[in-house]
């Protein structure tokens, strides 16, 4: 009995396939001149699957409104810093307003990383797989 160096498969793989797909499948066999088992074995091993961020119409807007927001955040910020400014010079009398800007300013950035973070999470979890 003759021996073959090949390793021992014992897994199975099954799929189903359209007309069509099965047609262009069966097509790419006869090409490269392999087996079905051999070509998805080539298939799985050489080629890479790279993931696609898929983007709707929904999530244009989405992300085109946050833009506007965060540069919104950036003018108010950078307001209650020239404020903030000021209100450090002149000393004194106005310490406990001071202490309220910068609060505001704290607050401020704090809801911007955390709009930015949301949004992250809301489009980044959206993928489709192209081969």
């Amino acid at each position: 009995m003759k021996r073959y160096n090949t390793p021992h498969r014992s897994r199975v793989i099954k799929t189903r396939l359209t007309e069509e797909e099965y047609a262009e499948f069966s097509e790419r066999v006869t090409l490269c001149k392999m087996s079905q088992a051999e070509f998805i074995r080539q298939a799985l091993i050489k080629s890479s699957i790279r993931p696609v961020i898929t983007v709707s119409p929904v999530n244009d807007e989405l992300l085109s409104a946050v833009g506007k927001l965060t540069a919104e955040y950036g003018k108010i910020g950078g307001n209650l810093n020239q404020i903030a400014r000021c209100l450090n010079e002149y000393g004194a009398p106005y310490n406990a307003l001071s202490q309220e800007v910068r609060a505001a300013t704290a607050e401020l950035a704090a809801l911007k990383f955390e709009v930015l973070q949301k949004v992250g999470e809301a489009v980044g979890n959206i993928q489709t797989y192209q081969l």
